[in-house]
């Protein structure tokens, strides 16, 4: 007899929770019973779960949990989910070999030599912010999203005519409308950078990213990632998901953590205020906001390559994992008064994840939220929600969640009440 799907995260949620809109209450509800469980994630099948922090950093770690696909008990083949071969899918050596090609384009002192673009994209798209004629503006469409998007695209050398093409289909893939949408999608933007990759290796121009990794791509089947000669290497298909994984890492994370500062801060109007008072605080609140309202709310899937025991539960051979970063970085274990805005709080979150996958990209999503919120806020004090809290929608997937719009009113508002709005 077929052992019965274990619970979903919907039917184990509190009567009248909305997932989307606050998944809190569930991720509360479960740390009190235990630090993993095994529920159905629909489209994936069972997993067991991991909501507190300490099991989190512990899961992050464990060498026997693997990224790699093929150590699921259930693999069969990759299912074309993915676009080449990736580091979000490989583990150590090979994981080792392709970060090291690009980690160093992502180092603080790097991306600081970033930061006068990034600051001169962000008063364009200021500048350019559409209004309607009370003064609102969506500011995901307007400027979240362009945002981070120019800024990958222009570091990888992608043509601006491609930005919102590539936007809209990395989007699919990672928080698919359809499973028919996320195939055509991810084959269309499989096109798309095959093209783009093979004009960067007939045509070496302009140094960019792309460009240095079409420099170092090899049609040989598999480098040795411990042969000398062959550490700076890429085969063809690594070269392709490593395109991939940048251009929709590099933005779509950072979009929606843009966002959901922005909307902790107008949901908290006396930290907002604090913030207007000492702009010094911003990078700050972005910790805050990147524990408070995670952007990305899970891991990928990690599959164990043998049996073993996490948090006093025994997870067999072949089993799916997925550490749950939101709940994690709520744990009351972990940060007193979980549920509290606080943006003078000390970090300690797991919103870019532990151990040998944290995301490389931090750098880079820290410095373009900190200073789209500081200029949004500098141009534009007295920021205001223009919408009531319940009309605005969330899009979410096993692994991000991210508001759909955020209309604000840019005009100040003549009295700011010192209470939570939303």
């Amino acid at each position: 007899m077929p052992t019965p799907e274990a619970p979903t995260l919907h039917e184990l949620a509190p009567p009248g929770v909305d997932l989307a809109a606050d998944p809190y209450p569930i991720y509360t509800r479960l740390q009190a019973e235990g630090p993993v469980h095994r529920v159905h994630i629909p489209g994936s099948g069972d997993c067991w779960y991991v909501v507190t922090y300490d099991a989190a950093r512990s899961a992050l770690t464990d060498p026997r949990l693997r990224n790699d696909i093929r150590h699921s008990a259930s693999w069969e083949s990759d299912g074309g989910h993915a676009i080449g071969r990736n580091m979000l899918q490989s583990d150590p050596p090979q994981h080792t070999r392709l970060r090291r090609l690009v980690a160093g384009h992502f180092t603080p002192g790097r991306i600081a030599g970033l930061r006068p673009r990034i600051e001169a994209v962000t008063d364009e798209l200021l500048d350019a912010l559409p209004q309607d004629g009370d003064g609102t503006a969506d500011l995901v469409g307007g400027f979240a999203l362009p945002l981070p998007v120019t800024v990958i695209c222009e570091l990888l050398g992608v043509p601006a005519a491609d930005h919102a093409l590539v936007h809209a289909w990395s989007n699919e893939l990672v928080m698919p409308t359809s499973p028919e949408a996320a195939a055509a999608a991810g084959d269309r933007l499989t096109r798309r950078l095959t093209e783009l990759i093979g004009f960067s290796r007939a045509h070496p121009g302009p140094d960019t990213l792309l460009g240095r990794l079409a420099a170092a791509a090899d049609d040989s089947p598999e480098p040795a990632a411990c042969a000398r000669e062959s550490e700076a290497r890429l085969t063809t298909e690594e070269l392709l998901g490593m395109v991939f994984l940048l251009l929709v890492a590099g933005h779509e994370t950072t979009v929606n953590l843009i966002s959901a500062t922005v909307h902790s801060l107008l949901a908290h109007p006396a930290q907002l205020a604090r913030l207007e008072a000492d702009p010094g605080l911003t990078a700050s609140a972005v910790e805050e906001a990147l524990r408070y309202n995670s952007p990305v709310h899970s891991t990928a899937f990690r599959f164990a390559a043998e049996p073993l025991t996490l948090a006093g539960t025994p997870i067999p051979a072949g089993d799916a994992v997925l550490v749950s970063l939101a709940a994690a970085s709520r744990d009351p274990r972990r940060h007193p008064r979980p549920h509290e805005f606080d943006i003078t709080r000390r970090p300690g979150h797991l919103g870019f994840g532990h151990g040998t996958h944290h995301c490389l990209g931090a750098p880079l999503a820290r410095a373009e939220a900190t200073i789209a919120v500081r200029r949004l806020l500098t141009r534009h004090p007295g920021l205001e929600p223009a919408v009531d809290p319940a009309a605005l929608t969330w899009r979410t997937s096993t692994l991000l969640r991210g508001l759909t719009a955020l209309p604000v009113r840019l005009a100040p508002a003549p009295v700011r009440p010192a209470r939570d709005r939303f």
